[in-house]
């Protein structure tokens, strides 16, 4: 009986110790997994902390270079600003002197208007006018002025005429003269002249050689051209239109080189 109870008693015993050496392994393992856990965890954390270190660093230089290009954009600015100011006084001053020098010329030619209308005052409304369009000054003189019907040759009295002009023409420096011949458009066609081309033309060539060589106009400030019927003044379809049409207008125009030297240096 006795042995029995103790035998019961090693029994109940090892159980126990295999037990608890059961629960402490366990333990130890669960431990040991908390632990890599934490290791694992531990490395990760750090990981990202560099990389939180790194982005923090190029964030840094990007600042930098932010700031570098800031003040060279304020720098820019700054000069763009001065050069600006200073444009801006030029333009002023040139436009000043640009508008001097056109309302020079729009005096020059309006004497000039004033000087040939009084030269001229002897002549009927019919027979010549003296008007300024476009900054220029029109002398336009009738047919009946200066040629018989169809001829290029200019009348005596056309040539007494142009004697006062050219007088205040050769005066008057810094313009130059266009003689330009018209027609009304009934067309011509004769031994001398083809159509109404070579007659207007002829008409404003003939009025330059009296200017030039009769009367001493400087032939470098002048030039003649033709117009025919294509450039009327009033309708062709009248007695009165056609004849108004019939003329030889002498344009002054301002020597203009200092205006462009102005406009475009």
């Amino acid at each position: 009986m006795k042995k029995a109870f103790q035998s019961l008693v090693i029994i109940t015993f090892s159980f126990g110790l295999l037990f608890t050496s059961c629960v402490s392994s366990k333990k130890f393992m669960a431990s040991e997994a908390k632990v890599d856990k934490l290791r694992n965890d531990s490395t990760s954390t750090h990981n990202r902390l560099n990389d939180c270190y790194i982005q923090v660093a190029n964030l840094n230089k990007d600042k930098a270079a932010l700031q570098n290009e800031y003040a060279l954009v304020q720098n820019d600015l700054q000069a763009l600003s001065a050069e600006s100011k200073m444009t801006i006084a030029d333009q002023a001053k040139r436009l000043k002197n640009l508008q001097d020098m056109i309302q020079s010329q729009n005096n020059v030619m309006t004497k000039l208007k004033n000087s040939i209308a009084n030269a001229l005052m002897n002549y009927k409304a019919d027979e010549l006018s003296v008007y300024i369009k476009d900054g220029n000054v029109y002398v336009s003189l009738a047919e009946k002025l200066l040629f018989k019907s169809g001829s290029a040759v200019v009348d005596p009295k056309g040539k007494e005429a142009l004697k006062p002009l050219a007088l205040v023409l050769t005066n008057t420096k810094d313009i130059t003269v266009l003689i330009e011949g018209h027609t009304d458009s009934i067309p011509i066609k004769t031994n001398q002249f083809k159509d109404n081309w070579d007659l207007s033309t002829a008409r404003a060539t003939s009025i330059v050689r009296i200017l030039t060589m009769e009367n001493g106009f400087d032939a470098n400030r002048i030039t003649a051209s033709g117009k025919a019927q294509f450039h009327p003044v009033k309708s062709n379809g009248t007695l009165e239109g056609r004849a108004a049409n019939r003329r030889t207008e002498i344009i002054l125009s301002p020597d203009l080189k200092e205006l462009y030297n102005l406009l475009y240096q």
